[in-house]
């Protein structure tokens, strides 16, 4: 199952700074773009739909460390 989830940051450059830390992402091979004129990121990645997801637990983490918040 493919999982999105969309990030807002204060500005651009905290965007890409998030964005550069996940192109070297231990965790999990996830695909990004930026969006909103570069004040978001959209995170895609695969999900086995079964048991905790741990990939969003850790990118919201991540996320929150550079001031992000999960949008809808």
């Amino acid at each position: 199952m493919n999982s999105e989830i969309r990030y807002h940051f204060q500005s651009a450059q905290i965007a890409n700074r998030f964005l550069n830390e996940l192109k070297h992402w231990p965790i999990a091979r996830v695909k990004t773009k930026l969006l909103n004129g570069g004040f978001d990121v959209k995170v895609s990645y695969q999900f086995d739909g079964e048991g905790f997801d741990y990939t969003c637990a850790e990118l919201d983490e991540l996320a929150a460390k550079h001031q992000g918040q999960e949008v809808s």
